[in-house]
This record gives C-alpha cells, sequence and structure tokens, in this order.
C-alpha cells in the first residue's frame, strides 16, 4: 500500500501554500517594478531655450514665481527684483511647430520680455485673476501687500495691506463667482477677501494651528466650490471649507519642517512640499499620506513645485541647482536636469510651472536664483510594440 501521508499531512499543505503565497509576491512586486521602470522611461525630455540677462547684476535678481495665465499663452514672472515680467510664451519656444531638429536656443530678458511693471517691494507670489481675460494679476510682496495690476495700462488697480506689514508668501483667487481671494503671510493668518471691496473687504480670517506660524501656502481647490488648503510653518496641511472656516475641516500631518507649498491633484488629492526634502501626495477623505517623493534636495529655500494634471507629473526645484521631475506614481525622480552641471554651489532653482495643457506632450518653465529662465519639452515615447504613446 501507498504512503499517502506526506501528500495530505497539513504542516505539507501549509508550506506549499506558503511557497505559493511567497511567489505571488515576488511576482507582484516584480510586476510593480517593471511598471515603474517604464513609467520612468515613458517620458523624452529636453531644454529647448535659457533666458538670461546679458546686463550686470543679474545676480540680484533672483526669480519666486512663475504663472501662466489661463490661456497658457502668456507667462508672467516675479523676483527680487522688483518686476512683473510678461513673455508670449510662443517667443520662449522661437522653433515651436519646426519640423527639423534645432539646438537649444540661448535668449536675453531685454529681447524676449514684452514689457515689465516695476513694484513697490520684492515679490513672492503671482497670480492671475480669473474671469479677467488675462488682463488682471495680483502680487503678494515681502512688504505684506496684496496688489492687483491691470495689465493693459499697466497701473495698479488694488490694493490690500491688512497683513500688519509681514511678509505675504502667497496668494490665490477661487475659482467660482464671484471671485474671491485668499492671502498667507508671516502674520500667521490666511485672510480670504473681496477684490470687489474697496481695500479688499475680508471674507474670513484664520489662524491655523495654536502656535501663530508663518502661512506659507494657500490654494483653492479648482475642483470645487469650497475647498482651500493652507501649508504652515508648523508642518502641517491645513483644509477648510469656505461655507464654515471655524475648525479646519482636514488637518494632514506628516512633514518634520516647514510646509512651504500645496497643489491640488484633484478634487480628493493633493500635494505638499516642506523643507525636509519631501514631496507628500494626500488622500484628503481620510487624511491619509499615499506616498513620498524623495531626489530633490529641500533644506532651506522656496523651491517652487507644480502639478501637470493632465499628465500626473509633479515638478519641482532643488538646493543642488536641478530640476526635478516625478511621476505621482513613483517615489523617486523620472527626469532631472540641471541648471548648472557640476557647479551647485552657484544657486538653486528657485521656481516651476508646468504649460496645464496636452496629453502626450509637456511643456516645464524654471526659474533660478540667478534669475535664468528655462523652458523644457517633454515628450511620451511611443510603445514600439503598439505604435502608440
Amino acid at each position: 500500500m501507498k504512503n499517502l501521508s506526506d501528500q495530505f499531512h497539513p504542516a505539507t499543505r501549509v508550506e506549499a501554500l506558503k511557497h505559493e503565497e511567497s511567489q505571488i509576491i515576488e511576482q507582484h512586486i516584480e510586476e510593480e517594478d517593471k511598471e515603474e521602470e517604464r513609467a520612468r522611461c515613458e517620458w523624452d525630455f529636453s531644454l529647448e531655450t535659457v533666458v538670461s540677462s546679458s546686463s550686470h547684476g543679474a545676480g540680484s535678481d533672483a526669480l519666486g514665481v512663475i504663472e501662466f495665465d489661463q490661456s497658457e499663452s502668456i507667462v508672467a514672472t516675479g523676483g527680487i527684483a522688483r518686476k512683473i515680467r510678461i513673455y508670449n510664451f510662443k517667443s520662449l519656444l522661437p522653433h515651436e511647430g519646426s519640423q527639423n531638429g534645432h539646438d537649444m536656443v540661448l535668449l536675453d530678458h531685454a529681447n524676449v520680455c514684452e514689457y515689465y511693471i516695476c513694484t513697490p517691494a520684492k515679490l513672492s507670489s503671482l497670480r492671475w485673476k480669473p474671469g479677467s481675460d488675462s488682463r488682471v494679476i495680483a502680487s503678494g510682496d515681502y512688504d505684506g501687500v496684496v496688489m492687483e495690476y491691470d495689465l493693459e495700462r499697466r497701473v495698479p488697480i488694488f490694493e490690500r495691506d491688512e497683513h500688519g506689514g509681514r511678509r505675504v508668501w502667497s496668494v490665490d483667487y477661487s475659482h467660482w463667482d464671484p471671485v474671491i481671494g485668499a492671502s498667507g503671510s508671516d502674520d500667521g493668518t490666511m485672510q480670504m477677501w473681496d477684490p470687489r471691496c474697496e481695500g479688499g473687504g475680508c471674507v474670513a480670517t484664520v489662524q491655523p494651528g495654536e502656535t501663530r506660524r508663518a502661512v506659507c501656502s494657500v490654494e483653492f481647490n479648482p475642483s470645487t466650490r469650497s475647498t482651500i488648503a493652507v501649508g504652515c510653518a508648523d508642518r502641517r496641511v491645513y483644509g477648510y471649507d469656505t461655507r464654515m472656516m471655524k475648525d479646519p475641516a482636514f488637518v494632514l500631518d506628516g512633514h518634520e519642517k516647514t510646509v512651504t507649498y500645496v497643489r491640488f491633484v484633484n478634487e480628493l488629492t493633493l500635494v505638499s512640499a516642506g523643507i525636509d526634502g519631501c514631496l507628500k501626495l494626500w488622500n484628503l477623505q481620510d487624511s491619509q499620506m499615499i506616498r513620498t517623493y524623495k531626489g530633490h534636495v529641500n533644506n532651506k529655500n522656496f523651491v517652487g513645485l507644480s502639478m501637470w494634471r493632465n499628465g500626473g507629473l509633479l515638478g519641482c526645484g532643488s538646493e543642488n541647482n536641478q530640476v526635478f521631475v516625478y511621476d505621482k506614481r513613483w517615489g523617486e525622480p523620472i527626469w532631472m536636469h540641471g541648471f548648472e552641471p557640476g557647479i551647485a554651489d552657484r544657486g538653486f532653482v528657485s521656481c516651476v510651472c508646468w504649460r496645464q495643457v496636452g496629453d502626450d506632450e509637456c511643456t516645464l518653465v524654471a526659474g533660478g536664483s540667478d534669475g535664468v529662465l528655462q523652458v523644457f519639452k517633454g515628450k511620451k515615447k511611443i510603445d514600439t510594440a503598439t505604435g502608440s504613446r
């Protein structure tokens, strides 16, 4: 008679199940690794244009913010030079649409900038006003003042000085009508105001947290009518329902140092940046962290954060003078490029902005602490097996 005891012994069956489970896990990890590698290879990025200044003293022209208008055809920049510079995007890509290959283009700010508006203080933030046909842009400055400028007449048309002279780090507008503005400041408050009122009538003021630490970033959720996120020096992100501002609707706690930027990915997801050298992706339904992104260097300065929503890509600067791109699905960068390779001590990438158009092609504009603008183009690679991107 055959001895079948080993075949049906419980311990043998358990070992077999464990082995099978281990194989499944290993296969799953291998598939994830392959998918991540495909994501890393999905995009080809190239440096198209470098815009610098040939005049002396350009080192004092550090850029702090880059913003595309709603038409994605006009670019505005600001920084410590006390100027809002306006560029036609086409002028930054003179070979756009050319069928022939071309080298990287070198341009001068003086020649490519359409015009500029002088401001009374150094600028930390810019935001185009919705519904103004790219005619009105707002600024937040180092003197604690929020201003709106009419770009056709090139004059200020609105001024709000309610942050006690403390630096305004961030300004934004709601995405509904009537438009409401918001600003975050070193005074530890986020204030919402109505730009239709003289002096900007205050709609609400909140002091996130208990320690009155600086508010470094504010952003309205473009997908909803009633959510605003606030990034603070107390290492947290606070979310408020604009209809009831007494208490935060959510608190995101995970950064080890100051939160410098908050950007909505969609209605229920947000990405934050901190000077702990991390970006973090959050689920707003349960306030849980989904993923941490590491690779760039950020221990002291504001280095920018931008989300290309169509392609799911994050862009940020770095204190080693490189620009970084992350795919939101993976925690490590899929691409990076140095402004001055091998000379990291000469400055850092201080601001970035995606152009929010396209699916298979993308454009990222980055600015440096030396005042240099760089324009990068990305193209999704063609899958040789299917012939599709």
